[in-house]
């Protein structure tokens, strides 16, 4: 049995790593220090919504009926995982949608009518 790649410490909370590697066939083990991947830092949720993410071909759309989520949903997942990998550099204008962005979104059927009208409404000015 294998269990998932822990990425802090479960006593004092810092970031672990990786001393030691084995093949699991023919036995052969190195020791070093490696360095684990960003990615390790999602939980599982995160890891299956960026999954579905990839294989919807970053289609918002498929990724709502996918999961069963709405737009703002998914958007917000977008951001906290953009965020947990350390590219959440963006200011809330650069993050936020525009009304053209917001039109199109409606005219290729990635939101619903209901949805452009909340985006719309929370919309600064």
């Amino acid at each position: 049995m294998s269990y998932p790649v822990l990425h802090a410490c479960p006593v004092c909370h810092h970031t672990l790593h990786v001393k030691k590697l084995a093949c699991s066939h023919c036995q052969t083990s190195i020791e070093n220090d490696f360095t684990l991947s960003k990615f390790t830092s999602l939980t599982l949720e995160q890891m299956n919504f960026v999954e579905v993410f990839l294989v919807s071909r970053g289609n918002i759309k498929e990724v709502e009926k996918a999961l069963g989520i709405s737009y703002p949903t998914v958007r917000g997942k977008l951001n906290e995982i953009i965020a947990i990998l350390g590219h959440d550099k963006q200011t809330e204008d650069e993050t936020s949608v525009s009304k053209s962005q917001v039109i199109n979104m409606l005219e290729n059927d990635e939101i619903s009518t209901q949805e452009a009208i909340e985006l719309l409404k929370n919309k600064k000015g």
